[in-house]
Order: C-alpha cells, then sequence, then structure tokens
C-alpha cells in the first residue's frame, strides 16, 4: 500500500509551508494577490501604508489622548482607544464581588428555586415549614460558593498585581526612571536589560549589540526556547543610542491595528522627513525574553490587551460539565413534577374539602374560605412541603466532593515531576468528573509531546552505518558505555554516543571521508557562536542544526567563530580559517543549504547538507555508495530518526567566477529576487559527491508513545495541532507511534477532492431531497485504518474561510453588494451548504484513527476543537504548553497546561497543569474515571434518598385531607440532608473507587461507560425516582398497616402521629444508610463510622430534642415531648422497623446479585478477580524495536529547518569584522567574540 505524500509546490492549492491567519488579517494585505490579480509593486522607498493605521507619537503620551482618538464607551462617556499596559484577569473587586457574584450564583436555577421557595415560607398562610429550615441552608450555599470564588479571584488578583508591578526603565523628563508596567503608555521609550521580560509590543530602536542587534527567547509564546533574533533599524541603531538622543526622538509610526497575528507585523515610521519600513523583526514581542544582549531601547507600540500575546489569549469561557447541564435539566424535571403532584394534591384537597371537611363540625376552623381557595393555598403548601425533591444541600456536597477530588490531584506523588519540583496542580474545582468522560484530545507537538531536545544519534558515513552499540574494534555489543570525550576539551559533558568505532577512526585519522563529513558538519550551518569564559555557546536558528554542530564539536570538529567572510573551527586541535565566498540559506522549497568555501590550499569546496529527497536528484551519477547510503535512511526513517544527506563539490575558479556574477546580479534584483536567486543557486548544486547522511532524534517526553497507546485502548481520539511543519509532525506522528505504517495517510488535496465529491453529489440532488438528512455513507469504505494529515491552508480552504473573506473585501471595495453564488465557484450556496461542508470534514476526520493538522494558527487550533463540540457533541480536552495553545486550552471543556517550563502562559488559562505529558493517563483513566464514578454514585444515591423522604409526605396526604400536613417532626425534616443522611454519601463521593489505580491503568476499557455517560443520565434519574418511590412505599404502608387498630404490650395503644413519624423517621434513617452501604465499593474505617455513626448521631439527636427538659426551655419549637422513648421501648415497634428496613433492601440485595452474577459489566469482571491481578506480578518485557515493515519513509530534518541566519551572516550586521591586521592568520576568539552570553 503506497502512501501519496502531498507535494504543495506546483498544486494549485494553498502553499503547505505557509502558516495561515483566517481570523485578523487585514484588508489590504487580502486584498494582495487575491483572486489571481496581478498588482504594481510599490516602490522600495514608499511602503505602502494601512489605510486605517495604528498611529504612535515617541515620546507624547497626549498624543492617545487626541479627540480623534476617543472611543465611546457608555452614553456619553468616552475613553482613549489605546489600552494602558495594566492587565486584569480577575473578575471582581471590593465594590463589585457582593452583587455581582449573587447575580452569578442566581443564574444556577436552583437557587433561584429556593430563593422563592424562602419567600413562600414567609408567607403565614401558606408557611407549613418554619422559614428558617430554607433560609440557613440557602445562605450556607451562597456564602461557601462566594468565598470558593473569592480565593480563586484573590488568587488572579495577586497575579496581575505581580505582573502589573514588575519593574522596567522608561523615558520620562529626558531621564530613564524606573517605573512599574501598569504605569507604560503606548509611545514610552524603555530600556531593557538583559534577562528581562519584554512588557509589552515594541518597536526595537538599538541595542548595545553591534547594529542593534537583539537575541530574544520566546519560550513565553511557542514553547520553543531556542533564540530568535531580532534587529533595530540603521538609522536607529547610528542616531539613537544615547540618553539625549532617545530624548528627542519624536517619530511617528503608523502601523496595523493591534491583531492576534505572531507571525507578521507591517508598518512605517516617520522621521525627519523619511520613511523606513517596519517588520516583524524590528518588533520585540510582549512576553518574550532578552538574551544575550546587554541593553537594548524600544518604543511602546502596543499595551496591555491590544498586545498580540493577550490578543491569542481567546475569550475567557464559564466551564460546566456535562453532569452540571443533567442536572439542571433534572431539576427543572423535579420542579415539573413537583408542580403537577402539588397541584394534584391541591385538587384533592378542595373535593376533600367539599365532601368532608365543610361538613365536620371537628375540623371548623373559624375562616370563611372557600373550597377552591383552600385548594390554592394547599397548592402552595405542598410546593414547601415537597421541596426537599431537591435539597439545597445537595449543591454543598457537590462542592466539597469536588474541592476534595481536586485535592487528591494535587497531593498524587505519581503526578509529581521531581526533576522540576513540579507538582499537578487542579487549578478549578468544577471540572472533576468531566475528566472521565474525555472523548478528544487536541495536544500541541512542540513542549507537549516533544521536549524540542535533539540529539544526535546515529550516521552513515561512506556506506557504514555509525551509532549502535560498538567496541573500537567495530564489534556490535549489545549494551555498551558511552565513548569517553575527555581528549576534546570542548566536548560537551551531556553527550552520548555508543558507537566506539566511530571515535577511535576519528582519532586515527585515517579514514578522510568520515574527517570530511564531521567537517561539512562544522562549517556547513549558520550558527552563531558565543563565549563567556570558558564555555562555548552555540546560538541556532533551530535545535536541529545546534544539534548537528554540537555533535562535530564533540567529535573534535568545533565550530569556534564566524566573521562575515571566515569561518573558523578546530580540526582535532588545528584552529583552521575558511574563507566564506557564499552561503546558500535554506528554505522550504530548497529543503536544503549550501556554502561555498576557500580552502587554506586555494581550493574551493561546495558543502551541501538536505533532504534525501533533493538530494538524491542533484547527485553525480558517479557519486559513490548511494545504495548503501539509501538503505541506512530507510533504516534510519523506520526509527523514526530525521535524516539529512550530507554531500560536497569542487569547484574550479573559472567555473567560481562566472557563476558569482550570476548570483551578484541575482542578489540585487528588484522583482522575485527569491526566486531568482534559487534558480542561481540551482546552477551550482549539481553533480554533488555524497559524503553520508546523519539521524537526529527528536526526543519525545518520557512515557508519550505508552500513554497514547493506553488512551487509544480507552477509546480516546488523539489529534495533533502544531503550527510546525507538515514533515515534522508527521514525523512525530510515528515516533509516538499515533500514525503506524498499516495507515492509509490522506492529505489536503485528497480531503478537498472527496469533500468536493460529495458536496457535487448533494448539489446534484432534487432541491426538495438535498436538505434531508439521510444515513451517511463513510468517506473511506475500504477496510483498513487511515489518518488524516492537513494544514492550515488547506484547512482554510476545505471549510470555505480564507475565500468567503477574500470575495467579500474585493466586492466591498468594489462598491458592490455580494451576489449569489454560482455552484461553479467552489463557493458555499448558502448557509446551510457552509454548514454541511464542516460537517462532512468532522465526519471525515472521526473516521481516522488519528488526525494531525500542521501549519495552523492559534485561532484554527480553536476553531477546529469548536468543530467537534459543535458537530459531535464530544466532551473535548485540550493539552499545551505555550501561548499559541490558550485559545484552543480556553475553547475545549477541558485545558490542560504542561507547567515547569519556561513559558507559563499556557498554565495560567488553564483548568489542570502538570510538567510532563505522560502524567494525562494518570489525570483521566485514574482521577477522571474515579472522579465520574464517585460523582455519578452519589448524585443517584442523593435523588434516591431524597425521593424516598419526601415521598412519604405524598402518600400521609391521602390520610390527612390533602392538608399540607407533614408525616415528620419539623427538627426531623431540617436535619435530615445535614446530620442523618449526608456523611456516608459524601463520603462515597470522596473516596469510592471500583478498582485501584494501577487496575484502572491495566484496563483502560474501564474508561468507556464514563465517554458513554452511562452512570448517570435520565434513565438513572428516573430508575433513582422510581426506587425512591418504593423505599416511601414500603417506609410508609408498613408502618401504617402496623399501626393500624394495634395495642401495646402493657395496654397503651402507640397508634399516634407522633409516634408513627418516629417510627417511619427511624425506618427511613437505617434504609438509606444501609442502601448506601451495599453500594460502596472501597471499604475503610471512615465508610463504616459514617454509616454507623449517622444511625447512631440521629438517635441521640432524637432522644434529646424528644426529652422534657428541651421542652420547658422552648416549649414552641420541641412538641414531640417524650414521643421517641416511649414508642421505642415497645418491641413490636423495633419489629416494624426492622420488617421495614428489610423489604426495603431485599429488592436491592437481589437485583445487584443477578446483576454481577448474570450480566456482569467490564468493571464487575475486574472486581471479582481484584485480589488477583493485585497480586500478579506482571511479567516485564524487552522492549521491542519500533518496526515499520518493508516501506521506507523520508524522515524529514530539512523538511522541519526553519530559515537560518544568513542573510544576517551575509551581511555582517551581527558580527564585529575582524582587525585589519592579522590577515593572515586566524583571528582569536576574544577579537572575534566580544558579547557576553547569558
Amino acid at each position: 500500500m503506497s502512501r501519496r505524500r502531498a507535494d504543495s509546490q506546483g498544486s494549485l492549492g494553498p502553499d503547505d509551508e505557509v502558516m495561515p491567519y483566517s481570523d485578523d488579517e487585514t484588508d489590504d494585505e487580502l486584498d494582495t494577490g487575491s483572486d489571481g490579480e496581478e498588482r504594481e509593486a510599490p516602490p522600495v522607498t514608499e511602503p505602502v501604508t494601512p489605510e486605517s493605521g495604528w498611529r504612535v507619537k515617541a515620546n507624547d503620551r497626549d498624543f492617545c489622548n487626541l479627540p480623534e482618538f476617543q472611543k465611546k464607551v457608555f452614553l456619553c462617556f468616552k475613553k482613549s482607544k489605546y489600552s494602558g499596559n495594566a492587565i486584569k484577569t480577575y473578575k471582581y473587586n471590593a465594590l463589585s464581588f457582593i452583587p455581582l457574584n449573587l447575580f452569578e450564583q442566581f443564574k444556577r436555577a436552583a437557587n433561584v428555586y429556593f430563593l422563592a421557595l424562602l419567600i413562600l415560607q414567609i408567607i403565614p398562610a401558606i408557611s407549613t415549614l418554619p422559614w428558617y429550615t430554607t433560609l440557613v441552608p440557602l445562605v450556607l450555599v451562597l456564602g461557601i460558593t462566594a468565598i470558593k470564588d473569592l480565593v480563586d479571584d484573590l488568587a488572579r488578583h495577586r497575579m496581575d498585581k505581580e505582573i502589573n508591578n514588575r519593574k522596567c526603565e522608561v523615558l520620562l523628563n529626558g531621564r530613564f526612571q524606573e517605573s512599574k508596567w501598569m504605569n507604560i503608555h503606548v509611545g514610552d521609550v524603555v530600556r531593557l536589560k538583559k534577562n528581562d521580560f519584554i512588557p509589552a509590543d515594541i518597536l526595537l530602536l538599538s541595542s548595545s549589540n553591534p547594529n542593534s542587534l537583539c537575541y530574544v527567547e520566546t519560550a513565553e509564546l511557542d514553547g520553543e526556547t531556542n533564540l530568535k533574533f531580532k534587529m533595530g533599524r540603521k538609522v536607529t541603531h547610528e542616531r539613537l543610542q544615547e540618553e539625549s538622543q532617545l530624548a528627542r526622538f519624536d517619530a511617528m509610526i503608523v502601523c496595523e491595528e493591534p491583531n492576534n497575528r505572531l507571525d507578521k507585523f507591517t508598518g512605517t515610521m516617520k522621521w525627519k522627513k523619511d520613511q523606513y519600513p517596519l517588520d516583524l523583526d524590528n518588533i520585540l514581542l510582549r512576553g518574550c525574553k532578552i538574551r544575550n544582549t546587554d541593553e537594548c531601547h524600544g518604543l511602546v507600540i502596543f499595551a496591555g490587551a491590544d498586545t498580540k500575546i493577550m490578543r491569542n489569549g481567546g475569550k475567557t469561557r464559564f466551564k460546566r460539565t456535562k453532569i452540571d447541564e443533567l442536572m439542571n435539566y433534572m431539576v427543572y424535571t423535579i420542579f415539573v413534577l413537583l408542580i403537577l403532584v402539588a397541584a394534584g394534591l391541591a385538587i384533592g384537597h378542595t373535593f376533600w374539602y367539599e365532601e368532608i371537611g365543610s361538613k365536620a363540625w371537628y375540623l371548623f376552623d373559624g375562616k370563611q374560605e372557600t373550597a377552591s381557595y383552600r385548594g390554592f393555598i394547599s397548592f402552595w403548601g405542598y410546593i414547601i412541603v415537597l421541596n426537599t425533591m431537591v435539597p439545597i444541600s445537595l449543591y454543598v456536597s457537590v462542592e466539597v466532593i469536588r474541592l476534595g477530588q481536586s485535592k487528591f490531584i494535587n497531593w498524587d506523588l505519581q503526578m509529581y515531576y521531581t526533576e522540576k519540583d513540579t507538582p499537578a496542580k487542579a487549578r478549578t474545582t468544577t471540572l472533576n468528573e468531566q475528566l472521565g468522560q474525555i472523548e478528544y484530545i487536541f495536544s500541541d507537538k512542540t513542549g507537549t509531546l516533544t521536549q524540542n531536545i535533539m540529539a544526535f544519534k546515529k550516521c552513515t558515513i561512506s556506506g557504514q552505518t555509525y551509532g549502535d552499540p560498538t567496541s573500537s574494534d567495530g564489534v556490535s555489543l549489545d549494551r555498551s558505555r558511552p565513548v569517553d570525550l575527555n581528549w576534546n576539551k570542548y566536548s560537551d559533558r551531556t553527550f552520548q554516543f555508543f558507537d566506539h568505532s566511530l571515535v577511535t577512526s576519528i582519532r586515527e585519522q585515517k579514514d578522510q571521508d568520515i574527517l570530511e563529513f564531521f567537517k561539512l558538519l562544522s562549517l556547513c550551518h549558520t550558527v552563531m557562536a558565543e563565549h563567556k569564559g570558558d564555555d562555548l555557546v552555540y546560538q541556532a536558528a533551530s535545535p536541529d542544526e545546534g544539534a548537528l554542530v554540537t555533535a562535530a564539536r564533540n567529535f573534535g570538529f568545533v565550530f569556534l567563530s564566524r566573521t562575515q567572510d571566515t569561518i573558523t573551527i578546530s580540526e582535532m586541535g588545528n584552529v583552521t580559517t575558511y574563507k566564506m565566498l557564499a552561503l546558500l540559506d535554506f528554505n522550504s522549497d530548497r529543503k536544503r543549504m549550501s556554502i561555498i568555501l576557500r580552502c587554506p590550499d586555494g581550493q574551493i569546496r561546495l558543502y551541501c547538507k538536505g533532504a534525501d529527497t533533493v538530494i538524491y536528484e542533484r547527485l553525480h551519477p558517479n557519486s559513490r555508495n548511494k545504495e548503501a547510503t539509501q538503505e541506512a535512511l530507510d533504516t534510519f526513517a523506520n526509527e523514526t530518526l530525521r535524516t539529512l544527506c550530507l554531500c560536497y563539490k569542487d569547484i574550479s575558479n573559472e567555473e567560481y567566477d562566472a557563476w558569482a556574477k550570476k548570483h551578484k546580479a541575482a542578489s540585487v534584483a528588484m522583482t522575485d529576487r527569491e526566486a531568482a536567486l534559487d534558480q542561481v543557486y540551482e546552477l551550482i548544486e549539481g553533480n554533488l559527491q555524497l559524503i553520508g547522511a546523519t539521524a537526529i532524534e527528536d526526543k519525545l517526553q518520557d512515557g508519550v508513545p505508552e500513554t497514547i497507546a493506553k488512551l487509544a485502548k480507552a477509546d480516546i481520539k488523539i489529534w495533533v495541532l502544531t503550527g510546525d511543519k507538515k514533515e515534522t509532525a508527521e514525523n512525530i506522528g510515528y515516533s509516538c507511534q499515533l500514525l503506524t505504517d498499516d495507515m492509509q495517510i490522506h492529505y489536503g488535496e485528497d480531503v478537498n477532492e472527496k469533500l468536493g465529491t460529495r458536496q457535487a453529489n448533494r448539489r446534484n440532488q432534487m432541491p426538495e431531497t438535498r436538505h434531508n438528512r439521510k444515513v451517511k455513507e463513510p468517506f473511506f469504505p475500504e477496510p483498513g485504518k487511515n489518518a488524516l494529515i492537513i494544514t492550515g491552508g488547506w484547512l482554510n480552504e476545505i471549510l470555505y474561510e480564507k475565500k468567503k473573506k477574500r470575495r467579500r473585501l474585493k466586492l466591498r471595495r468594489l462598491g458592490k453588494k455580494t451576489p449569489p453564488t454560482s455552484p461553479r465557484d467552489g463557493q458555499p450556496i448558502d448557509d446551510f451548504e457552509k454548514e454541511q461542508r464542516q460537517i462532512d470534514f468532522v465526519d471525515m476526520a472521526c473516521e481516522c484513527s488519528a488526525v494531525i493538522c500542521c501549519r495552523v494558527t492559534p485561532k484554527q487550533k480553536a476553531n477546529v476543537v469548536s468543530l467537534i463540540k459543535k458537530y459531535k457533541k464530544a466532551i473535548t480536552l485540550s493539552i499545551g504548553d505555550g501561548a499559541n495553545d490558550v485559545n484552543m486550552i480556553k475553547t475545549a471543556d477541558i485545558g490542560v497546561g504542561i507547567s515547569g517550563q519556561e513559558g507559563m502562559q499556557a498554565v495560567m488559562s488553564s483548568d489542570y497543569a502538570f510538567a510532563q505529558f505522560r502524567y494525562l493517563q494518570r489525570l483521566l483513566l485514574v482521577h477522571g474515571r474515579w472522579s465520574y464514578i464517585r460523582m455519578c454514585k452519589f448524585l443517584r444515591f442523593f435523588f434516591y434518598k431524597n425521593f424516598a423522604f419526601t415521598l412519604i409526605h405524598f402518600w400521609y396526604s391521602f390520610f390527612s385531607g390533602y392538608s399540607s400536613q407533614v408525616a415528620y417532626e419539623d427538627w426531623f425534616i431540617t436535619l435530615y440532608n445535614v446530620c442523618y443522611s449526608s456523611l456516608p454519601v459524601l463520603l462515597v463521593g470522596l473516596l469510592d473507587q471500583d478498582v485501584n489505580d494501577k487496575l484502572s491503568l491495566r484496563f483502560p476499557k474501564l474508561y468507556l461507560p464514563g465517554q458513554q455517560g452511562l452512570l448517570f443520565n435520565y434513565k438513572n434519574f428516573f430508575i433513582s425516582l422510581f426506587h425512591g418511590i418504593f423505599t416511601s412505599l414500603i417506609i410508609f404502608f408498613i408502618p401504617y398497616g402496623a399501626f393500624l387498630q394495634t395495642m401495646g404490650q402493657d395496654g397503651e395503644a402507640p397508634s399516634d402521629y407522633q409516634s408513627f413519624a418516629v417510627v417511619t423517621a427511624s425506618s427511613l434513617i437505617i434504609t438509606v444508610n444501609l442502601q448506601i452501604s451495599l453500594d460502596t465499593s472501597y471499604w475503610t474505617f471512615v465508610n463504616c463510622f459514617a454509616v454507623l455513626g449517622s444511625i447512631a448521631i440521629y438517635f441521640g439527636i432524637m432522644f434529646d430534642i424528644h426529652s422534657a427538659g428541651i421542652h420547658v426551655i422552648f416549649p414552641t419549637f420541641f412538641t414531640f415531648t417524650g414521643v421517641a422513648s416511649n414508642a421505642l421501648r415497645q418491641p413490636y415497634l423495633w419489629l416494624t422497623i426492622i420488617l421495614t428496613v428489610g423489604i426495603s433492601l431485599l429488592p436491592v440485595i437481589c437485583f445487584q446479585f443477578l446483576c454481577k452474577t448474570i450480566w456482569p459489566s467490564e468493571g464487575d469482571k475486574i472486581q471479582r478477580f481484584r485480589k488477583k491481578y493485585e497480586v500478579e506480578e506482571e511479567e516485564k518485557k524487552k522492549p521491542t524495536p519500533f518496526k515499520r515493515g518493508q516501506r521506507s519513509r523520508r524522515s524529514a530534518y530539512a523538511f522541519s529547518h526553519s530559515r537560518g541566519y544568513a542573510d544576517l551572516i551575509s551581511s555582517g550586521r551581527s558580527i564585529r569584522r575582524r582587525p585589519p591586521v592579522q590577515r593572515d592568520v586566524p583571528a582569536s576568539i576574544p577579537e572575534i567574540q566580544q558579547a557576553e552570553n547569558s
């Protein structure tokens, strides 16, 4: 089965290498090149200015407050459109907390319900229960929730305060003064120093480095720790170094409006009657960190909420669990049932009063009220009496359980990362049970699945493969100690290589191919070297290139320094300087880079490295070892290593001179300069001689493949959403075993074609049948696994994102309305068709075993999550580590941030945070599953025990003239859910577990009931309802029958109302507490104590409040004097209680026995053999090498490599030139490198 690879070059579709933005693209940008129109290129000296620009005046704060920049906020109140630099993530302040928090809490239907009940209970005419029975619990619930919200918001206040109070030097009144971040304004000039965080989006004016070069670390934005460089304009570098010069700086900056594009900036600086173009290379973004730069100056362009990092944050969404939504619907259901029952009983009271009550003289109350009015009053009375079907303590208990489950996550030592002292953290307490229902996981790649650390693992040189454990004599070993590199003073002590034969060959210096191989690695690159004392530090454009140069360094070929036209290396201790004639940098089209050098002996040589797919096309027909290298490449690819071919070519002086003229002409071309240079590069990069290939491992985080495999067994689908290139993402997909060799890979073109075919078929149907929903045909009817790899450009193409916007903007400029869309132009006919296109894409993706979306923007990541939530109604989880993942994290039902890295933006926006991806399996399969099971069991039992408790009033009403009379003592009603039945069910919600954590991880299939929502749904709700009805029937009618025409042993008749209330209450308490015992899977001393203790507390309190002493003190409140002691001394009544409890529990015991014996669930089967599994030691299997059949796959270092520092190096702007003296002697390291490394 051959795998088709999408080739964006030559395709009519979007460029796979370009990261699209469909959300904040400016009109002029979308207009450029849209619809294939050619436009005249603007003059270089007159850059295009955006139509409605963002204007910033340097050193002029008042400029931002001019009337033309004011926007209306509310009624006649206006404020500047320029944001201040203070950020605000908190929700409340001292004045708004109480009203806003109460407003939010009363959005919950149950709280409004209980407030209405409280109002009803205050009305004497209809009150059947004291008002305090509702007020105290309601205040308790509102208070506990408010305190929890306050604690959470205070943490946000502290975090905001910490960030806003960071210090920065700002130019005020002609001098730099220390100021807080929150006091920085647009237009301020600031001074930053090494290791400072950047406080706003700033235009770099100058720095202490040559040519105002400034290195920044973007870990806060994208999780990557390799440094990027920024550079000030030449004019500002030359004129704005001193404080006085900066104070006189009065330029006007006109640029794009604030947006979320992290990869683009367009603007113009107008200063001293000249205009200078500005781009992203001149901008320092908020959240980045200054590195390797002692000092730099900048002008604030965007502040606070206008900065790109804040714009990428997305909206903060209020997240609720599926169980919360179900509970709300169930509250509505209960409320409807309550109204129906109360209405029925009120009607009963009306008829009863007409037929019996009005005619019985002993029932006359002196009120001249009609039967209908009495029925109306009875209706409201029963609303109050039966309100305990939804007790307010339910919500308090749910919050307590969630808080406890969050603490268990925080305290889990198996999710504690010792290397960085980072524990797991539940940053919210309201979503724990949702962790047990996840169906889709959306993961970032860099820093989440990978460590973003590249390691040199293997290589092939002249057909010989090196890297496996081998002795110095070339004998293969099962295991070996790392090679000893102490002979090399520049070696990295953390570098590990196990092939001793390669080091032996290098030190013998007999094999020229091996020496040439590592010489190429030390010369052909764009790495910058910096010295700090005795340490040599490399700064690379990508970690791949850094790994290769570091490998050469460890094997004795040490890159020391470079100038604009030379490179100095140490070859096995001999320092040699090569003259650099040309540097042909990498780009995504070329997939290779070359360097042309003049060796010390005068020979001109071209070194080249790149992807094998492009290198093999350019090899000399007589190049040696092509077949052997090809086999090695296949082997490396099957081991998911990133491969790279190395080759060289000797060039004559005449050939180089002729080529150099063409190169110079292309380098100054005014139009299509890059294309012209690529054509010239092609002329020289031919007839190459192959030396060998390297194999780099992109290190995954520990346990990633095992975690993905285990989550897949739990039927959790994992999608990777990354801004990285397609080939890199695909390679990581294989490394982490998300992709396997038996999968058919489908790329953007294939997806677009299939969706287009489905769309065309739908259009060809009759209009009346087109909107009919039918059984959907699969997109992949053939058997086998499928995987989808799609780029952001194709995603926009498929979902009509960019086309629609371009078309709308074009028509708007022409002053036309959007015409009806023709089916021929590829646009959706109507909104229904666009929605169908999205549904088709989601259906196709969900048919695949793996989905990888690459080159996607933060907004696109969030959109993909939204599509799944919208059309699949699935519960989603997003996990990432950078600011570019924040939108996705906020959009998903659960957001997880990887903590312990440099970037903490994702953690600050997440619901849960931990240090390693592998902890995700424990979070979901253990804590999530337990939390879901516990919450479901808690809710089922809570509804049951309250139905059983409340419906006794219903049965009692048939014997009390439907008069809203309660069947229990008032204090029993008040304390039932607080003291008598709350603790056992609360402990089940906190501690219960069907199997332990090891078995939960060993059997991922146990997770499936949560995904399917089997443990708590409307079916379970009605089962609890009917169980409660059955129990209430038994508890009411057996004591009723026992009391009917009964005489005690001592001649006393215990058949009074109060004795009956005591017997039913006692039967109820014992029944519900023993019922929860039957449902408890995990017994501890605490559970046992809670069950027995609750029964004991009931009897203890009952005897106290039925005592004569308390009645004397509070005669109005305690009216059941001596009832308990009088009734419970009758053995007959104890027998009644035992009979009632037994009949209530016996059917449940029989049903549970039949279910576990005849229809056992997966959990029941594992529980049955739990002891066996717990004592069974799992066999330790040797890790098998990862094999993928006979087919080869190009693993792509070159594809993933980012553009290097070639332009910077060639221009000489980044490095101080060599001194003119010592022209024949290699420059020493101190002369070349004077900048201190961080």
